[in-house]
């Protein structure tokens, strides 16, 4: 259970999601008893019914940045650029700020390379590492307020929109207008994630009001979603890899409210894996979670013991991916691996668009 090749499956191109469904919560779900292995096949619409009253619901609140930019240089070539620190609430105001970012483009730029882009905006290459580069943005009005005008929603690789990156096209990986609404949750609240936490995706605010409804407390803790997720394990040996960082938050009522349930034996369900590495990495041997701030670069394989989640609201992830290997974890690879075969079978959409699993 410790080779890459142990978490491979058989998936079809075309079930790899590129739009979501027309209603957020028209997605299907597939209920997996990770107990059994046993599995029903239901609607994301159906959630409040498949929650206990007692449940304490866990999201993750952070907002997806429009971090995505298509520049040129001096020389008129092209440059691709994703911010891998968008936001800092520090300088939310500033209008000259230094950033880390993943660049493409055809030559490899050196230090003090220029690049410009639209309404003024322009950038310096202060250093140029393999993977990482960074850039000293520099801007007529504040950063932010020009990177939401002219910034594209940061789409993993797998979705594909056509157009070349000019501005005004819709960028492979760059997302279209639509997708500022789309790749965003409902209760997006706190800027700062190059990734969304995509079980939240299925989520509208008739359905949360819901899940209220039922008795369930839902609690916020936030997770801001790095471009290292959609890293691939690069060793054959999984206990090799060196997870991402990423910062989270844990607000003292939340903290409060998962030791309340777990002191009361109620179930913690948590939304997605950002929201389940958050609550584990906080957890003390006993399962009770400290409030407050920090980095998490927890990582999930099967063999680790679950402290403070009962249940998990998730996607269907990618071969290989350091995140099945956290729901496999969570469930038993075998429960999971079988469960994605049926999933194909039957013509489920995978991926961040995609449909949902509960695993409880």
């Amino acid at each position: 259970m410790y080779r890459l090749k142990d978490y491979r499956y058989d998936l079809p191109q075309d079930l790899i999601a590129q739009s979501p469904s027309a209603r957020r919560d028209a997605s299907r779900l597939l209920c997996l008893n990770r107990g059994d292995g046993r599995i029903a096949h239901r609607v994301f619409a159906d959630l409040p019914a498949l929650l206990d009253p007692s449940d304490l619901l866990v999201i993750n609140d952070t907002e997806v940045v429009p971090a995505r930019l298509y520049g040129r240089k001096a020389s008129g070539g092209k440059v691709e650029i994703l911010i891998l620190d968008p936001h800092d609430g520090r300088a939310a105001h500033a209008r000259e700020v230094t950033r880390n970012c993943m660049l493409k483009a055809a030559k490899r730029p050196k230090p003090g390379t220029r690049i410009f882009f639209d309404q003024g905006l322009t950038a310096e290459v202060v250093d140029s590492r393999e993977a990482v580069h960074t850039l000293r943005f520099s801007s007529p009005e504040p950063f932010e307020s020009i990177l939401y005008r002219i910034g594209r929603m940061p789409l993993p690789p797998y979705i594909r929109r056509n157009g070349d990156g000019e501005p005004g096209t819709a960028a492979e990986g760059g997302g279209t207008p639509d997708d500022r609404t789309h790749y965003q949750t409902v209760y997006a609240a706190r800027k700062g994630a190059v990734a969304a936490p995509t079980a939240g995706l299925h989520f509208t605010p008739e359905l949360l009001a819901r899940i209220r409804e039922r008795g369930v407390t839902v609690a916020a803790v936030t997770l801001h979603v790095g471009y290292g997720t959609f890293v691939p394990v690069r060793v054959d040996d999984i206990r090799e890899h060196r997870m991402h960082h990423e910062a989270f938050t844990i607000p003292e009522k939340t903290a409060e409210a998962v030791n309340l349930a777990r002191s009361e034996g109620r179930r913690v369900v948590a939304v997605g894996t950002t929201s389940v590495r958050t609550l584990e990495y906080a957890a003390g041997p006993d399962g009770r979670i400290a409030p407050g701030s920090g980095h998490c670069d927890l990582f999930i394989y099967p063999g680790y013991r679950f402290r403070a989640v009962d249940a998990v609201i998730t996607n269907f992830h990618l071969p290989e991916s350091t995140l099945i290997m956290l729901v496999s974890a969570f469930a038993g690879r075998e429960n999971v691996l079988s469960a994605y075969r049926e999933a194909v079978a039957r013509g489920y959409r995978f991926f961040s668009y995609g449909d949902a699993m509960l695993i409880g």
